[in-house]
């Protein structure tokens, strides 16, 4: 008896010795408490300064230093592992300091937005337009990404893919985006990019309960407690709630989804009449945009005589396009240069 014993409390203690590792990485507690909060608040601050700049510039590879040094993964991951072990003093810390830094963000991107002239927004932005409007292939890359996280976070010889992880979760860009169109008072916009951010927390926190239970340590809690009934029942509380979560965020995103192939189909429709009604003329369709309420607006350049716009319209409307919400712009051109200086006819 005392040798089948002997291993397996050898096997528990090799666990609680990488949970003590891993509470030391995501929780804020110890001698250095102070300390570690500067930090987070300081680099967090910074890193959202960064990323509305980067934002604001449309500058990907500011957007991406942005993300190297957001330090928000760690309270994440603090409230994923505090689940998992039952800790619920560090659950509530990490959960507090991670609503805490996400409305940080949030205000510090708000404030950046007060500093510029022009609305920083989708139709202006592709920074922007990349994070209002999440889908299921967003779920599925930041499920990959958790997950990736996780298993860096339980082992240390492949940590060196944090900052791949960091890069790839994005978790202060969105934010900083929420508050920057907030600002310019795209309040659908700025849902779209809020949604975004809870969608990769709530991959982070799904994929690492996963990670934690196939490596065994979401059982150290159970074989260490006097009640390990209760102990299973919280944790069976734990993995319900976090997939509630999963279920609550893939709602939204597959609307998103779908409301993005449709959208998709109805432009590329409206740009094949658009094409068909300007062949053989010297017109042509410079760009079309999805603008608030659905309206989409179509930007034709060209010289006179004009296009059949109603035959245009009749069509589209004839074929199911609800022309209400579509407004096509005729901008005439004409080009001059110091040797032809008057206005062409027709």
């Amino acid at each position: 008896m005392s040798a089948t014993a002997e291993p397996r409390e050898s096997r528990w203690g090799a666990r609680l010795n990488s949970v003590d590792y891993m509470r030391t990485a995501v929780f804020f507690d110890g001698d250095r408490v102070r300390a570690q909060h500067t930090r987070f608040w300081l680099l967090l601050v910074l890193a959202s300064v960064i990323a509305s700049a980067g934002v604001v510039a449309n500058s990907t590879a500011t957007v991406i230093g942005a993300m190297i040094v957001a330090p928000l993964m760690r309270p994440i991951q603090g409230t994923m592992l505090a689940t998992v072990l039952g800790d619920h003093r560090n659950l509530t810390r990490s959960i507090t300091l991670m609503v805490g830094g996400a409305a940080a963000s949030i205000g510090v991107g708000f404030v950046v937005g007060l500093l510029i002239v022009q609305p920083v927004v989708a139709e202006t932005s592709d920074q922007v337009a990349g994070r209002v409007s999440p889908g299921l292939i967003d779920l599925l890359a930041a499920l990959a990404t958790g997950l990736v996280g996780s298993i860096a976070l339980l082992r240390s010889d492949i940590s060196d893919t944090l900052p791949g992880v960091a890069i790839a979760i994005s978790l202060v860009p969105p934010l900083c985006v929420v508050g920057l169109t907030l600002e310019a008072g795209a309040y659908a916009q700025a849902l779209g990019a809020l949604l975004l951010f809870v969608t990769n927390v709530a991959a982070i926190l799904a994929t690492g309960s996963i990670t934690m239970a196939v490596y065994g340590f979401a059982r150290v809690r159970i074989e260490m407690a006097q009640d390990k009934e209760a102990e299973r029942r919280r944790r069976a509380r734990a993995y319900l709630t976090t997939s509630v979560m999963l279920l609550l965020v893939a709602v939204p995103l597959t609307y998103s989804s779908m409301k993005t192939l449709e959208d998709s189909s109805r432009i590329g429709r409206i740009t094949s009449y658009i094409e068909d009604i300007t062949e053989g003329t010297r017109w042509e369709m410079v760009s079309i945009t999805l603008r608030e309420s659905d309206r989409l607006h179509v930007l034709v350049k060209g010289r006179p005589p004009l296009p059949d716009m109603a035959a245009l319209y009749a069509d589209m409307e004839a074929n199911g396009l609800d022309t209400s919400l579509i407004t096509v712009e005729l901008v005439p051109v004409y080009a001059f240069d110091a040797d032809h200086l008057e206005v062409p006819e027709g």
